[in-house]
Parts: structure tokens; C-alpha cells; sequence
């Protein structure tokens, strides 16, 4: 995609090779027999809905150890404590990080949160095959992440309706108005706004409560990034946005939960 931004360039690069390497050691066959093992999915999207159409706050809590605009954020970095913190303190889904290369993440992370903790997850990656997605639901993944920059049209559509077809719910994250109505033609219900330019990393609340304007309000708009003091939720609140996806400012807590109840006055 010629207008991707370098940093995402250097990230599907990486992850195209990854990807290769996985396929030659398990078939989506596998995959396949696995996933019919695990637990069916939660039902991310319905706890979402469930806190939203209550007008009070639906916190997808994020679970990350670096990012590479950050470098390392947590240095004790203990996932399932992480994620049982959250579930205590009031989060409706959790967000995991299985990107080993530019996030420290891990798909055992993902597997042991959800083996732990009761809340639905989503698996938050660089999807870019068809074989990710079957590997989702093999982990466990309750939710799949497809970011409109850093995919074409026709995969975007074929990795939702993939997850769809696996009973995982597709969370489609934009920056911008171009990649909003791209979005809009998938049938997924859970709109992301990211709040981070890509390029500068700079981060602009305005641009949810821009976009939201040409959402239709079947679909459930999701603050994503920048969200870092009470007046910062509250304002989204006002503007009629109750679901968010929050990590960093916990993850710096020594409590992520106790950041979480505060930050949302809960």
C-alpha cells in the first residue's frame, strides 16, 4: 500500500516473514483441530454492548509490555496478574499483545491470560493472512484486530469474514476519514478509533470525536489511544463515547487495575 507509513512498512515486512515461518511448521488443518479443543468465543462485541447500551464505560484493558514508540513500558511484566488486576477492577475485555518483534509480545501470553481470566480477549497483532486468524481462535482469541492501514480491501474482507465464520468478533481500527468508510463496508460492528497519527505518533482526541460523526449508530465506536486522565474519559462520555481501549497509562501503574478504577471513577 503505497501511502502505508514507514514504521507500519517495517512491521508487515517483519510480520510476512513470520508468518511464512509458521505456515511450514503447522497446517490450518491443525489449526483447525485445535480451535474445535479450545472454548468456544465470549462474546467480546456482546459484553461491549452490554456496558454501552448502559451509557456507562466498556474498558477493553490492554496488556502490553513495549511498544516501539515507547520502547519497554513495563519491566515487571506479568501477564495473568495483569489480567486478573483488570477483571477485579471493573475491565470488560482484555487486549493482549502477541507481536514478539516490535511489542515483546507473546501468543502464550494470550493463551495464559484467557486460561486465567474470565473476561473475553482479543488477540492484538498485525493481521495480514487468513492463517493468523485460524491461529487466533486455536489460542483462544475471543476478538481479532484487523488495522485498515495496514491491509487491501479484498483481504481485509476475507480475514473478517474468516473470523466471523470461527464465532470471533473483528474489531476494525482507523485513523482517519479515508480509512473510516473502507471500514464501514466490512460487517463488523466494533469501529476503533486510534487517535494516534501514525506517522508523527502524536496523539489527537479530536479525531474520535470527529469521525464520529459519519458512524451510523448500529455500529460501537471504540476510543483508542491517548486517553491518559479522568478529564480525557470524560469527555469522550459527553460526546456520547462509552467503549475505550486503554493500555499504557496502566501498564505504568504498579496496580493496572487500581489506575484503571481511577482513571474511570469507577
Amino acid at each position: 500500500m503505497t501511502n502505508t507509513p514507514d514504521i507500519l512498512k517495517t512491521i508487515l515486512v517483519k510480520k510476512a516473514e513470520e508468518v511464512a515461518r509458521r505456515k511450514s511448521g503447522m497446517s490450518i488443518a491443525n489449526l483447525e483441530d485445535i480451535a474445535s479443543t479450545v472454548e468456544r468465543p465470549r462474546g467480546f462485541y456482546n459484553a461491549i454492548q452490554h456496558k454501552v447500551l448502559a451509557k456507562k464505560p466498556a474498558i477493553i484493558a490492554e496488556i502490553k509490555k513495549a511498544s516501539p514508540s515507547q520502547g519497554v513500558i513495563r519491566e515487571n511484566f506479568q501477564p495473568v496478574l495483569i489480567g486478573q488486576d483488570y477483571a477485579m477492577n471493573g475491565a470488560t475485555c482484555l487486549s493482549v499483545l502477541t507481536d514478539k518483534e516490535f511489542f515483546q509480545g507473546s501468543e502464550a501470553y494470550l493463551q495464559m491470560v484467557r486460561e486465567r481470566c474470565p473476561l473475553p480477549v482479543l488477540r492484538k497483532d498485525f493481521m495480514i493472512d487468513a492463517y493468523q486468524v485460524y491461529e487466533a481462535r486455536a489460542l483462544g482469541a475471543d476478538c481479532i484486530l484487523l488495522i485498515v492501514a495496514a491491509l487491501e480491501d479484498d483481504l481485509m474482507h476475507e480475514l473478517s469474514d474468516t473470523a466471523t465464520k470461527l464465532g470471533m468478533d473483528v474489531l476494525v481500527e482507523v485513523h482517519d476519514a479515508e480509512e473510516l468508510q473502507r471500514a464501514l463496508k466490512l460487517d463488523t460492528r466494533l469501529i476503533g478509533i486510534n487517535n494516534r497519527n501514525l506517522r508523527t505518533f502524536e496523539t489527537a482526541l479530536q479525531t474520535t470525536l470527529d469521525l464520529k460523526q459519519q458512524i451510523p449508530e448500529d455500529r460501537i465506536i471504540i476510543t483508542e489511544s491517548g486517553i491518559h486522565t479522568h478529564d480525557d474519559v470524560q469527555l469522550m462520555l459527553d460526546n456520547g463515547i462509552y467503549a475505550f481501549l486503554v493500555g499504557e497509562v496502566f501498564m505504568r501503574a504498579e496496580s493496572p487495575g487500581k489506575k484503571m478504577r481511577e482513571l474511570f471513577a469507577l
